[in-house]
């Protein structure tokens, strides 16, 4: 957890729930080791630190959730494959800055992953049920219903019990495309990691901040051609974020990073042709 980024509109919480280890390879695609490994260390099984982080929009109109992390519910070998380690955890680290599930009036979830939505319900008895009783989840219609009917590539990385029980609790809004949710929080769709990934902007008039979701995962997948290879649609990704990161560029944007371990805001410049990270130093 970080000093909240406060202006007249918006108090803006970056916190963690956790971390956890990926493959460091197929996080950083055609990227040989030799390089990405300067930036991002690997273990003795090719595995990198990734966090899940997410961000707290408190308004005057309500209180957003950027994301859920992980969740709870995973059995004792999938928390060995992947170093799962919870600390603090989603709702300890909300409940650390004066927030409980029933105080969240909107979550978004940028994609419908086991690690961007596990904490979006939990386990009662025998049922999942919505984990923010009050929240109206926000979700891209394309999104859903990829989550519904995944190929043999991402089969696995769409668990129903993440998302099905907020349908069944009446929760769900579909969207299609961008939406302003409140006046200066926009979901805008950012494609590439699913065909309809989504991001955030949040915008007080003078200040922007661009949580980019999968789409730049981390400080370290600044550079164009680092795309993971979890992407289902790698060219597409490459041109969202040249896009994207362009507007940031442009308009001296904070980027926010989803699973960046250290680093959860930064600014980023160009060096000729190619994309830096700037440290953020607040407003």
């Amino acid at each position: 957890m970080v000093e909240p980024l406060v202006s007249d509109n918006f108090e803006i919480w970056a916190l963690r729930e956790g971390y956890f280890y990926l493959d460091g390879g197929t996080m950083f695609g055609i990227v040989p080791k030799i390089i990405w490994e300067k930036k991002a260390p690997a273990d003795r099984l090719n595995r990198i630190c990734l966090a899940t982080n997410f961000l707290l929009i408190r308004t005057p109109k309500g209180n957003i959730l950027v994301e859920t992390g992980l969740g709870e519910n995973w059995p004792a070998k999938f928390r060995e494959i992947y170093a799962i380690d919870l600390t603090p955890g989603l709702k300890r680290a909300l409940k650390e800055v004066g927030i409980g599930p029933e105080d969240i009036n909107f979550v978004i979830n940028t994609h419908l992953h086991f690690d961007h939505c596990g904490h979006n319900t939990e386990k009662r008895g025998d049922d999942f049920l919505p984990t923010f009783p009050r929240a109206l989840y926000l979700i891209q219609k394309g999104e859903w219903e990829a989550a519904l009917n995944p190929n043999e590539r991402d089969k696995s990385s769409y668990l129903e019990a993440n998302f099905l029980p907020l349908m069944k609790a009446g929760q769900v809004e579909l969207i299609e495309g961008d939406k302003e949710i409140m006046p200066g929080v926009k979901i805008v769709l950012t494609p590439g990691h699913t065909a309809f990934h989504q991001s955030v902007l949040i915008s007080d008039g003078t200040k922007e901040i661009f949580f980019a979701g999968d789409l730049v995962p981390t400080s370290a997948h600044i550079g164009l051609s680092y795309i993971m290879s979890y992407d289902l649609f790698p060219t597409e990704t490459l041109k969202t974020k040249k896009w994207w990161l362009n507007q940031a560029v442009e308009k001296n944007w904070i980027v926010a990073y989803v699973h960046d371990p250290s680093c959860f805001f930064s600014l980023v410049k160009k060096d000729k042709d190619k994309f830096v990270v700037v440290p953020f130093e607040g407003f």
